[in-house]
């Protein structure tokens, strides 16, 4: 088991850019344990990643991973609109909560997504783009009953 450290800065400046190097990151590993904390007073956010990296391995034929379901630039109708204002007020309450930003429990796009595709059970999570196991063990239950509620 190896650990990465990131650092996410919060002004907007470097703020994409440290995001991006970390959802790379995130891409190419297995992540086994994600711990995090704020550092108030140089206005950061300090990720820890223990993570297995993924071997490469030449001239071998993959499988073609999954492809996930994302709402990209879809239109969404009146349900769905309601939908997704009512997993956007639930992630600020989450990370108001949790003390975390509220990307770092889903993104507009994920959100959107859910919203499109009305997921009925946890394994139907997976099919959508962002949402790996970690995102459904923590958030799972409260998005799908989200969904029914709505």
């Amino acid at each position: 088991m190896k650990v990465k450290i990131f650092k996410i800065r919060l002004p907007e400046e470097f703020l994409y850019r440290d995001q991006k190097m970390l959802d790379d990151f995130l891409e190419v590993n297995d992540i086994i344990k994600v711990e995090t904390a704020f550092v108030g007073d140089e206005r950061y956010w300090s990720v820890i990643l223990y993570f297995e990296e993924q071997k490469l391995v030449k001239n071998i034929v993959k499988e073609p991973k999954m492809i996930k379901y994302s709402a990209e630039n879809d239109l969404l109708s009146a349900n769905e609109e309601q939908i997704l204002d009512a997993l956007k007020l639930w992630r600020s309450e989450k990370a108001r909560e949790q003390n975390l930003p509220t990307y770092f429990i889903a993104s507009n796009k994920e959100l959107m997504s859910v919203a499109k595709y009305k997921p009925a059970k946890k394994e139907e999570l997976l099919e959508i783009k962002g949402f790996g196991k970690h995102k459904i063990e923590n958030y799972g239950e409260e998005i799908l009953d989200i969904l029914e509620s709505v």
